[in-house]
């Protein structure tokens, strides 16, 4: 394969993507670095939404729960550190004299990582057990996950003692005793969100095109099909919603010890469903798609609200609009067109010297 060519494949233009963001800190400010890096985060978990929604079939609208609880446990974590182990001061508040069990078991940084990636996955395995094996699907499986985000968010806020309530966490200044606020430590956090991405990416770009990957697909395309040649279908969708949520659970850690706080406002119905545009605009079942709909979507966000504060949201909806009339595939869709219509000029100018030799020979 020639070097034009591969650089044209979802390899070579993610390679192309990694380099330019791995110099783009060289370009740009401490702050927008920042940005970006959270930006990451967020590309890190609609590749794993991806894989539910885009290969599956299966949109989900509660992703946020599982990027919420990853971000919620690591701020647990950051705050016990932060603080030396006292009690913060919203459950001094509350009449608490000693840190729940829960806070001092995550005040152990293995402990907090690996339940940030777990507990979602375990949560996300128990509802995919009772809802696929009970053929829930469609658009019922839809409102089940925004339920589930509701009672979530209400019961964060509910338990102000032990989560801070409608204030979440915030505070958040060491980790491994370093400041989260030092630029030194915010670069590095960039730089192993990227890695991360990478290695996700890679994971699942793997996993797409396996076997499994194929079963995925056919469970999109039909799923009643494949159900009758054998396959149990509840078990390979219970196992990539499983996935996905460990994959939210480790972005939802990432950006939250790049932005410092975490409150359920973050995690609600609200950017549950802007996760879920973000796919549709990147391209669904593209895997690559995704990661270009998250980032240049908050970069637009950003841009539109520091440029034009008071009318940002509505360049945004046009935007969103403008995306799903005219590219339903998503951005990803602009090279299929482009080659298509490539084709199309090369079979009409085909034709077109056929038929100028007929009439030579004629």
């Amino acid at each position: 394969m020639g070097l034009s060519k591969w650089i044209g494949t979802k390899q070579g233009i993610f390679i192309v993507l990694l380099v330019l963001l791995a110099v783009l800190p060289l370009i740009l400010n401490d702050f927008h670095t920042n940005l970006l890096g959270r930006y990451l985060a967020f590309a890190i978990l609609v590749i794993g939404l991806d894989l539910v929604w885009g290969y599956t079939g299966i949109l989900s609208l509660g992703h946020g729960i599982f990027f919420g609880l990853g971000a919620y446990i690591m701020a647990i974590y950051v705050t016990t550190e932060s603080s030396g182990g006292a009690l913060p001061d919203f459950m001094m508040w509350s009449g608490m004299t000693e840190l729940p069990f829960l806070w001092e078991l995550l005040s152990n940084p293995v402990a907090a990582i690996l339940l940030g990636i777990l507990l979602p996955m375990a949560i996300a395995s128990l509802l995919g057990f009772f809802t696929f094996r009970n053929r829930i699907k469609g658009v019922y499986f839809t409102i089940l996950t925004q339920a589930l985000v509701l009672v979530t968010v209400t019961l964060i806020v509910s338990q102000q003692r032990y989560t801070g309530g409608s204030d979440g966490l915030s505070g958040l200044s060491t980790m491994f005793g370093f400041s989260l606020s030092s630029p030194q430590t915010q670069l590095f956090l960039y730089f192993l969100t990227l890695v991360v991405l990478a290695a996700v990416f890679y994971f699942c770009f793997k996993l797409v095109n396996s076997r499994f990957g194929k079963v995925l697909i056919a469970i999109r395309d039909g799923e009643n099909r494949l159900r009758f040649s054998g396959y149990n279908t509840a078990y390979y969708k219970m196992v990539v919603f499983t996935l996905s949520a460990g994959i939210a659970g480790l972005a939802g850690m990432l950006y939250v010890l790049q932005i410092r706080i975490i409150t359920p406002t973050m995690i609600d119905i609200i950017p549950s469903i802007e996760m879920a545009l973000w796919v549709a605009i990147g391209g669904r079942g593209t895997l690559l798609g995704p990661i270009f709909g998250a980032i240049l979507a908050n970069v637009g966000t950003t841009f539109f609200s520091e440029n034009y504060p008071e009318l940002w949201t509505y360049f945004i909806g046009l935007v969103f609009i403008v995306v799903i009339v005219f590219l339903p595939g998503g951005l990803m869709s602009i090279g299929n067109k482009l080659k298509r219509k490539r084709r199309g000029s090369d079979h009409e100018e085909a034709e077109q010297q056929a038929g100028s030799a007929a009439d030579k020979h004629s």
